[in-house]
């Protein structure tokens, strides 16, 4: 499965921060895609248009409006302040607080975002992984209960062709019986047409999964001879 670019939202008013950011992340081939936006317009950010959030917290009283708006955004965040106490002082959430004091603030916060947006792409990949197992377990149990029910309803659709052939044979019935009778009779070989299908394509599924299983069996002994 291959997922979507991830997307990097920087928050700052500097375009010094900006250009930090983008050059000390860490080259490789999932490097992803930047979008700078003006620090005041982060009360209008929207989950959906991002995977990471970088901002420039030099500012103390713009903090809190920052952690109020990425919360809102739910998605995870580092905000990068001068005034913190340690290179990495505290958490919020999904949010980290990192020190801009080190040399090497900008290339700490490449790698740790590359690694949270590695760590996104994990869980997105584990979602959908369990979204077909799930999806494959109904279609599994929804194909168990046709096969059980195949002989019932097999037995149903020969008691209606039966009934319908009988009526067929009467002697006198009005035209229009007949006709209802007539189609009956034809609905019923349709069903059971469909049924045999179904039985062929059942036996076709199982002849595959034991040839399936044999490749598999001579594979790792052909491995293990090696």
């Amino acid at each position: 499965m291959k997922l979507n670019r991830s997307t990097v939202l920087i928050l700052s008013s500097d375009p010094a921060f900006a250009r930090e950011i983008t050059a000390n992340w860490p080259k490789d081939h999932d490097r992803p895609e930047f979008v700078v936006t003006e620090q005041d317009l982060c009360g209008e950010l929207q989950g959906d248009t991002f995977d990471l959030a970088i901002a420039d917290a030099s500012s103390g009283e713009r903090r809190a409006n920052l952690r109020t708006a990425i919360a809102a955004a739910g998605k995870p965040a580092i905000l990068m302040g001068c005034d913190f106490s340690s290179p990495a002082s505290s958490t919020h959430g999904s949010t980290l607080e990192l020190s801009r004091e080190p040399e090497s603030w900008a290339a700490m916060a490449g790698l740790l975002g590359r690694e949270i947006l590695r760590r996104g792409q994990a869980e997105s990949r584990a979602r959908e992984a369990e979204r077909t197992r799930a999806s494959a377990e109904a279609e599994a149990t929804l194909g168990r209960y046709m096969a059980e029910m195949r002989h019932n309803v097999n037995n149903a659709l020969t008691s209606i062709l039966g009934n319908a052939e009988l009526l067929q044979l009467e002697a006198g019935l009005p035209g229009n019986v007949m006709a209802q009778a007539d189609t009956v009779r034809n609905m019923a070989l349709r069903l059971h047409e469909i049924f045999q299908r179904f039985s062929s394509i059942e036996k076709e599924l199982t002849v595959a999964a034991r040839e399936s299983g044999k490749n598999t069996v001579q594979s790792r002994a052909a491995a293990s001879g090696m």
